[in-house]
Parts: structure tokens; sequence; C-alpha cells
């Protein structure tokens, strides 16, 4: 099977069910995709990533990136590679890579920056880490629970909730 957009999403969702299991079976009925053709797909990936054969950027899977360029982190520069994904529209995947082009960080980003939003509009596979961040000041980042798994944690009304995030996307957000 050729490894291409379809397959990578549903690689992602893979572990997005983890978090997500309703949200995933709901986007698995609009690709017309079935739960093998998604355990298929993360095996695949999985097996690629472990090869030494394979690619050292998603380029030659995804096709020329939305967007390519470079970024500083402290002394260094980094590259920086994002493709838009039909599942998820308006957001793009970004792989951030080191001077050996090895991959440092990948995610969902907003592209142009974070976007401010209110309590209800934290909806799943809506919004990013840095959307919480920069709507609710004091958020708190935390490791998640398990690869790819990001947390953050903020105050709303009185409350304290965590935005439970795979690949950088917003999957839930529960009271504490």
């Amino acid at each position: 099977m050729r490894f291409g957009v379809r397959q990578f999403e549903l690689s992602l969702m893979h572990r997005m069910r983890d978090l997500n299991p309703t949200r995933v079976e709901q986007a698995l009925l609009v690709m017309d995709a079935s739960r093998a053709e998604l355990r298929a797909a993360h095996a695949q990936w999985t097996r690629m990533l472990h090869s030494p054969r394979a690619p050292k950027t998603l380029r030659p899977l995804l096709g020329r990136p939305a967007y390519e360029g470079t970024t500083a982190v402290g002394s260094l520069t980094c590259g920086v590679s994002r493709w838009a994904l039909p599942s998820w529209p308006g957001l793009e995947f970004e792989v951030l890579s080191g001077p050996g082009g090895e991959t440092w960080n990948q995610w969902f980003v907003r592209p142009g920056g974070p976007k401010a939003l209110s309590f209800t509009e934290l909806a799943p596979w809506s919004c990013v880490v840095a959307d919480v961040g920069a709507s609710f000041p004091g958020a708190v980042h935390q490791e998640g629970q398990a690869p790819h798994h990001w947390a953050v944690d903020f105050e709303h009304g009185g409350a304290t909730y965590r935005a439970r995030f795979v690949y950088g996307l917003c999957q839930r957000v529960d009271a504490r």
C-alpha cells in the first residue's frame, strides 16, 4: 500500500483514539475508512519510522509543504515545514527539524499564529496548544500520558480545566 496523505491522517487518528474515540469514529465514517484501514496505516507508519530506508522528511509522503522556512531555537537554526491536511481545515501539521534534518517536534499549529478563543470555542479538533495559551493567561503546560500527548491546565469561571491534546490538536477539555 502506498503511504500518502490519507494514510498519514489515519496514522495520526490512531493515537487520537486514546483521548477521543468518538471523534475518530466520526472521521472514519466521513473518510469511508474502516478500523482495519486505520490500524494498517498506523502499522505501516510505525514500520517506516523504524526503517533505515525511511525518508527523513514527510515531503516524499505528503508532497510539497504549504510552508517551508527556518526558525531560531536558541543558537540553532531549525527547519520548519507545514502541511495542510483535509481532515483539519484551517490548521497545519508542523515538523520542526534540527540542523541535521532530524525531527525535533511534530504537531498541529494554526498558520499565522495562535487565535484567542472563548471557553465555548475550545472544541475538539478545532484548536491547538498555542490557542489555549493565548486564550487563558496563566495556562500551565503539562506533559501528556503517552507519546505525542500534551496537556494545558487553565482557569475559567473560577474552575480549573485541563485541555488534552494529541499531536498538538485539542481532543477534549476536562474539569479538574
